[in-house]
């Protein structure tokens, strides 16, 4: 599956796409606050990562869309973004993403964010998106409500980083699909 955007090509992954997970991933920094993501973040780790998201475009219904981030002009995988939990008789869905610290504050998680929200709602009809972020992390809970996500409550200690150890409040955010912009 491809989406693509002005900069961005949002692709499912391939084998050779694990040098640039780890080049992205392996920085304490961009993984502080995930769940999934561990510290060091290896090639063994990577390819791992890759086969398991290769099985999940295979199953119908498809259910977990994780996406690798390419920025078109340097040809390379720069993060990740990813649709879960994919339920079509709900019609729901929730978000997750990680970006490569070389490429924060330019706006590319906007424009990889609203591609994966209209892919969802346009593309596989869901009525709902949900997604989640850390309470200390300003930089992703400033870029969910930029995106027009609602606030819906705190899970006390709900999150622990795979990178640190350390558990996180989590804050919750939901979007329908009459609240996305047009």
């Amino acid at each position: 599956m491809k989406l693509v955007t002005k900069r961005l090509i949002l692709r499912d992954l391939i084998s050779k796409d694990a040098k640039d997970l780890v080049e992205n991933g392996n920085d304490l920094i961009v993984s502080r606050y995930l769940a999934l993501v561990p510290y060091p973040y290896t090639i063994k780790e990577a390819k791992k990562f890759i086969s398991k998201c290769i099985k999940d475009t295979r199953k119908k219904p498809r259910k977990i869309y994780n996406l690798g981030i390419e920025l078109k002009p340097i040809r390379k995988l720069i993060g990740m973004i990813g649709l879960a939990d994919v339920n079509e008789f709900n019609g729901t869905g929730e978000v997750g993403y990680w970006l490569g610290k070389k490429y924060w504050r330019q706006g590319i998680m906007t424009e990889a964010f609203t591609a994966i929200i209209d892919f969802a709602f346009k593309k596989l009809k869901l009525r709902r998106i949900d997604v989640s972020a850390s309470v200390e992390n300003e930089a992703s809970n400033n870029l969910i409500k930029k995106m027009s996500f609602k606030l819906e409550g705190i899970r006390r200690k709900r999150i622990k980083a795979k990178s640190t150890g350390k558990i996180h409040d989590e804050i919750v955010y939901g979007l329908l699909k009459e609240e996305w912009k047009k």
